[in-house]
Parts: C-alpha cells; structure tokens; sequence
C-alpha cells in the first residue's frame, strides 16, 4: 500500500478526516503527537483500539484533523475514521472491525432543549398558588 488512504469518522458532533499510509506507527492528530493532543490514557486507547483488534499495531501512519465535540467524541470520530480506512486497505479486515463495533456511527447525540422548559425533559416547577 503506497498510497494514502483518506476516510471521514464521525461520533456525536465530532468529525475526523483521517489519512492512513503504510509507516511504523506514528499517530499525529491535528498535527501533534496523539499523546500531546489527548491527555486521557482511555482516549488513546480508544484510537488504538482499531489497530489492536485487527494486529496491525505499528502497520500504518496516521495522521487526522478533528473539528466539533469534545475529547471523548473526537477520539471516538478518529477511531471510526481509521476502522473505515482499514478496510479500504484491506477487505478482509471488515468482519474483525464489524464485530468489535468500530464501524457503526455512534448515533448518541444530546437533546435539543425545548421551549417553556428548563431543559431537554426537565420541566420547570410547577406551582398551584
């Protein structure tokens, strides 16, 4: 695989454009190191997921913009965005990827608030006199 691969990973808000390209491993998102641009141990692990399911840890390079949401959903956009790019490199990849849940959109997003009340369900207090 000599050329890049470019997909689109999406989670609540969060978009990821993710570039795959054969390499040792290197993880740049919105070019920094993934360890720079997320502090959390468990966001890392999150992107790592998709390499370590398939065992093509240290396969590839990627490097991925990420706009909307927050951490949580961005490393979850980015994940989607190399689970989709995977298969492109490799087909047969799809079943180990489907299986683990990495291909479907996390389709969690918050509730709109509503008009006349305090929030997305809450009501105000109601009050008789």
């Amino acid at each position: 695989m000599s050329e890049e691969i470019v997909t689109v990973g999406r989670r609540k808000t969060a978009v990821a454009r993710v570039r795959l390209k054969a390499g040792v491993g290197e993880i740049k998102i919105n070019k920094k190191p993934v360890a720079e641009f997320f502090g959390r141990e468990d966001q890392i692990k999150t992107i790592a997921d998709a390499f370590t399911v398939t065992n093509t840890t240290g396969q590839f390079d990627v490097a991925a913009r990420v706009t909307g949401g927050g951490m949580t959903g961005q490393a979850g956009a980015v994940r989607h965005g190399i689970s989709r790019a995977l298969i492109i490199s490799d087909p047969e990849l799809r079943a180990v990827l489907k299986k683990a849940g990495f291909l479907k959109r996390d389709p969690r997003m918050k509730e709109r608030k509503k008009p006349g009340q305090k929030g997305a369900r809450a009501r105000f207090q109601f009050s008789k006199r």
